[in-house]
């Protein structure tokens, strides 16, 4: 299945798409929203550039991009009138797969600037944003192009689902299973882990020929705690949805032989795996890297816990789970999803972890 080709988060305005389906990964970010802050002041006061390059990779289609951007540019231009700067102009390119709903995001815009010229009071900035379509495991951009990149629940996504999961007949060795699991061979974790190495070992060295020397990234990203990859957090949330699938398969909408076919493009890296790549790129000093549990909503909306989870996780796998099964189990799948969530959070909580780290090109 080619990635970059298929996988998007789903598009437009509707009761399933991204931009309605993103209160989670919202409240997480702005949970670490002053760690971005902090890291892109500091940066404005370390260089003082003319010209602020900014670089959302993964940006989506929902509204948390521009909401993000705005927090950047008002942080930076509250630094400079502190220490009786000009605000510098920002240049911001909002990057994700070709297959993203970019139009989505260009129809904000107006509203956009009509509330950062309302906030604003002395010194407008002059403020240009683009679209930069593109797999952000490689070159994007010309040398020493950008400023700041930030990236948000983006890079556990990996860029294909790791070849070492298949035998040499391209069968999966990882039945009955949509991710790492109690019963999946340690092979299975060990090529999950190498896709991971690879893609974001690629990451790092494309940007830190993008980044100018000095230059910052606040990557934020699904994670676990320790070493063990099967824990009550994401792996937790896979074989919840593993366990959907069986429900479609005993009641015969889907075959079992379908689903053993079927692999996530995904992995949670522990902060002991990440730090290993940092260090063996060697292009960026570690600045930060703290682990984040994030608490569950409890809002009054007569939707349960469950259901936003499970309407979260199709607006983004819809697309990957529509070109393998069709579109037919979707309802099904996700409304069985949510229930067996609610069910085991009244056993145990489930605890997501999420790790944000911040580098600085030497």
């Amino acid at each position: 299945m080619d990635v970059e080709k298929l996988f998007h988060m789903n598009g437009g305005i509707g009761r399933t798409s991204y931009t309605k389906n993103s209160s989670l990964q919202k409240k997480a970010s702005d949970m670490v929203k002053h760690i971005t802050l902090e890291t892109v002041q500091d940066l404005y006061l370390s260089t003082t550039p003319r010209s602020l390059g900014i670089a959302d990779l993964g940006c989506s289609s929902g509204p948390n991009t521009l909401s993000i951007i705005k927090e950047i540019i008002e942080a930076v231009q509250v630094i400079s009138r502190k220490v009786s700067n000009s605000p510098p102009e920002f240049q911001v390119y909002l990057n994700d797969l070709p297959t993203n709903d970019f139009n989505s995001i260009f129809k904000s815009l107006p509203d956009f600037s009509r509330e950062l010229k309302k906030e604003r009071t002395n010194g407008a900035s002059s403020i240009f944003i683009g679209g930069y379509p593109g797999s952000f495991y490689g070159r994007l951009f010309p040398n020493n192009f950008l400023n700041f990149v930030h990236s948000s629940y983006s890079l556990h996504w990996l860029s294909r689902v790791p070849p070492g999961i298949y035998d040499e007949n391209g069968r999966s060795l990882n039945k009955g299973t949509i991710y790492i699991s109690k019963s999946s061979p340690k092979v299975v974790s060990q090529a999950y882990l190498m896709q991971f190495q690879e893609d974001f070992s690629l990451f790092l060295k494309s940007r830190s020929e993008e980044l100018t020397v000095g230059g910052r990234m606040v990557l934020i990203l699904l994670g676990r705690g320790g070493s063990d990859h099967v824990d009550r957090g994401n792996s937790s949330l896979w074989e919840l949805l593993t366990r959907s699938f069986f429900e479609l398969i005993s009641k015969g909408e889907i075959e079992e032989e379908k689903l053993d076919s079927y692999d996530v493009h995904f992995y949670a890296p522990s902060k002991e795996e990440i730090e290993d790549e940092v260090r063996k790129e060697g292009s960026f000093e570690l600045e930060r890297l703290e682990m984040v549990e994030i608490e569950r909503e409890n809002k009054d909306n007569h939707e349960s816990y469950g259901t936003r989870v499970a309407m979260a996780v199709r607006a983004i796998q819809e697309s990957m789970i529509t070109r393998h099964f069709g579109e037919g189990i979707l309802d099904s799948l996700f409304e069985a999803y949510g229930r067996l969530i609610d069910e085991e959070m009244t056993k145990k909580d489930i605890r997501p972890i999420t790790l944000v780290l911040v580098v600085r090109k030497l």
